[in-house]
């Protein structure tokens, strides 16, 4: 049997939520992110601002020369964060075979519902807007590669720029690569600047193009990563929707406003992040071996350093400590940092010392 896989992507997510909050803000060009004195970046914008050429993740100091009137509004992650449970929520009713792969952006497996998937994907997107206030655009697929395009392209389809694009692609089973075929190669997962450079060159501009290339010429070209881009192109993905992801590594990061030397507030910062780390490991609890740090200098060059301890822990002041050892080592007089972090991975269960208790009943 076939899958029906829907991608849901919140539109202008952050945004939509501010105006929510404050409908003013409705048609106006604005910004939520930082202070553009403070090296603040784009974190969402309006489509209005979108119109201007702002964009997220751009320095807001650029996004400011673009739209002179551009309004900027703070970052506020528990409020984001309670709109996309209540979003994950809606969606888990539906059906608990849910991928949440961020904050605004979820796959779902519709394969075992019983009514017509295009019709109950349409009903969602006008639940989310009419009962949560927010725009969303949807693809609908046999498999997550071609969803997740086909929501791409109803969103640049938008015929009103200046407002959400409440996209709704379907693609029906068995048309995949014939969706595919006209669409730049770009979009295809797994195509960066350096890979689409040298598709260029190879003459290969479309998804079509790359899909008519021999299969075994693309994996000669780029390793297993060809094969990869050949089945892609063909609109070929087995990938299960996975609702659950094993925790890796935690960690906490901070950039300064303005580049520290003071080596007191290196090492409180560093002190505030290994108890914040420490607190998410002991919630799930969790503990990890391997402490890292992360440092950007002034001059943007980055560098990670690591040590392994010789137990698993989640005790700040044990990763604070194995941190401050590792930014010594690193770090020479006054050299100024512009971003710092702290992270702990080989994450597994704690190792739990026995009690007297646990050591009388062990007893033969």
């Amino acid at each position: 049997m076939s899958r029906v896989i829907l991608h849901l992507d919140l539109d202008a997510f952050y945004c939509s939520v501010e105006e929510i909050q404050d409908p003013t803000l409705i048609g106006q060009p604005f910004a939520v992110g930082g202070k553009p004195n403070e090296r603040g970046v784009v974190a969402s914008c309006s489509y209005a601002a979108r119109a201007l050429g702002v964009r997220s993740a751009m320095p807001m100091s650029k996004a400011v020369q673009l739209c002179r009137n551009l309004i900027i509004v703070p970052v506020r992650h528990d409020l984001y964060s309670e709109y996309s449970e209540q979003v994950m929520k809606k969606l888990k009713d539906l059906t608990p075979l849910v991928e949440q792969i961020s904050i605004d952006e979820a796959f779902l497996d519709l394969s075992n519902l019983d009514e017509d998937p295009a019709r109950r994907a349409l009903d969602l997107q006008a639940d989310i807007r009419i009962e949560l206030q927010l725009p969303s655009s949807i693809g609908l697929a046999a498999n997550k590669l071609v969803a997740k395009i086909a929501t791409e392209v109803g969103k640049k389809s938008n015929p009103h720029k200046n407002q959400p694009p409440f996209g709704f692609t379907h693609v029906p089973t068995g048309t995949e690569a014939q969706f595919l075929a006209p669409l730049p190669v770009d979009m295809l997962w797994g195509v960066g600047p350096k890979t689409f450079a040298k598709l260029t060159e190879l003459g290969i501009h479309t998804i079509g193009d790359l899909a008519n290339w021999p299969e075994k010429e693309m994996a000669n070209l780029f390793g297993e990563n060809g094969r990869d881009l050949w089945r892609h192109a063909r609109g070929i993905d087995d990938r299960q929707i996975v609702t659950e992801y094993e925790t890796k590594s935690v960690s906490q990061e901070t950039t300064f406003n303005v580049d520290e030397i003071d080596e007191q507030k290196l090492e409180a910062t560093l002190h505030e992040q290994a108890f914040d780390v420490a607190r998410q490991l002991k919630r799930n609890d969790l503990a990890g071996k391997t402490v890292k740090i992360k440092i950007r200098w002034s001059n943007f060059t980055t560098l990670t350093r690591q040590l392994t301890l010789p137990t698993p822990t989640n005790d700040g002041a044990e990763i604070y400590q194995a941190a401050v050892k590792l930014l010594k080592a690193v770090r020479q007089s006054n050299q100024a940092v512009r971003l710092i972090g702290v992270g702990v991975s080989g994450i597994g269960a704690p190792i739990r010392q026995l009690g007297l208790w646990d050591l009388r009943q062990r007893k033969p």
